[in-house]
């Protein structure tokens, strides 16, 4: 396990310092998932929810959110995306949709909270486009499956369900 690097000499926190690193290709992917009621997936499904098209309006919140990470997460390094990708897959028999993020950049720190902000703020638009008709939806199981890339290399999630 290594260390945490976002303190200072003198333990105050700080944005560490990637200037010495080299700018190299590095990918992440994360998951999530919304559980809800069964005629709220189908609403979804057959895009009859009020708001219109739930997931294309999922999809491009999750882009943004990614571009938007450093914004969001204190002392994230502001980094240049050079591919967003966001995925859905629904699930009828657990009431449920799956989220799947991949972010890409070539840049000296990897794109982990970029991937994994995607999910967590298109999962949340669904929310948000369907909470009048289904308050008691829930989200969980925001994890990153694999990185690639960087000083620390490659990793992948033994168990990524």
């Amino acid at each position: 396990m290594s260390e945490f690097t976002h303190f200072n000499r003198r333990g105050e926190a700080h944005v560490v310092d990637v200037g010495g690193k080299d700018a190299t290709r590095r990918v992440a992917v994360a998951a999530g998932r919304i559980h809800m009621e069964a005629a709220t997936l189908e609403r979804i499904e057959s895009g009859e929810q009020a708001k219109g098209d739930v997931l294309g309006v999922a999809r491009i919140a999750g882009i943004m959110g990614a571009k938007r990470t450093s914004e969001l997460i204190p002392l994230c390094h502001p980094i240049a995306l050079t591919s967003v990708e966001v995925e859905f897959e629904l699930e009828s028999e657990d009431s449920a949709i799956t989220c799947r993020a991949t972010a890409q950049t070539t840049d000296r720190t990897g794109v982990e909270m970029e991937a994994m902000t995607a999910v967590q703020i298109a999962l949340l638009t669904i929310y948000d486009m369907c909470k009048s008709a289904d308050r008691g939806m829930m989200i969980d199981a925001i994890r990153l499956l694999e990185k690639s890339g960087g000083k620390s290399g490659d990793w992948r999630r033994e168990d990524p369900a």
